[in-house]
């Protein structure tokens, strides 16, 4: 098993947002901003590396016919740390992600892994797997998010970037969010076919 393997295809080849084409709801609600996005790349990466460990710890001990609801319960223990740390010492941005805290349980990135990856290999693969889908989940969402906040309010980590312009407020809505993750895919898919 080749593990720099593993650890790549999250990014660019299976882009669980681009490529995937899962994990959407969060992506396009709190990719208003850079600081948001890097937050929820944190918290799901978080979950997703502990969950597909544990998942992969207990794969052989596992019965099938409860396997989702085990993974669930294993998903739901996770976030729930991540949700009282963030409460605990990040009120700010505990307030800004908002309920998509507690919707990581619920993440098809975080439970597909588990289903079809994490419940079939070994510890390590399965931590390099959870690694890399976490930071393509991320990089994807920064990006969008870096394009929405300066399009969109003319900040950047909520500094001004160019006085007196005035931005697009439709970037920071949805619609915007869906312009940007066009041309986005729009590229990658414009890259993948000149390789």
């Amino acid at each position: 098993m080749n593990y720099w393997n593993e650890f790549t295809k999250g990014i660019w080849k299976k882009n669980p947002i681009l490529i995937i084409g899962i994990g959407m709801c969060p992506t396009l609600a709190v990719s208003t901003s850079v600081s948001n996005a890097l937050w929820m790349t944190l918290a799901a990466t978080f979950v997703l590396v502990c969950s597909n460990i544990l998942v992969s710890l207990a794969r052989g001990i596992t019965p099938s016919h409860i396997r989702i609801p085990v993974f669930i319960i294993i998903i739901a223990a996770f976030v729930t740390i991540v949700e009282l740390v963030l409460k605990a010492y990040q009120e700010a941005v505990y307030d800004a992600l908002g309920i998509f805290i507690p919707l990581i349980v619920v993440n098809c990135i975080i439970l597909g892994r588990a289903e079809e990856y994490a419940s079939k290999n070994n510890v390590v693969a399965s931590t390099l797997d959870g690694l890399g889908m976490g930071l393509g989940f991320g990089f994807t969402l920064t990006v969008l998010a870096f394009f929405r906040e300066i399009l969109g309010a003319n900040k950047l980590f909520g500094y001004t970037l160019i006085p007196g312009m005035e931005p697009s407020s439709a970037m920071i809505l949805a619609p915007g969010a869906f312009f940007t993750l066009a041309i986005m895919l729009g590229m990658m898919n414009w890259i993948n076919s000149r390789k």
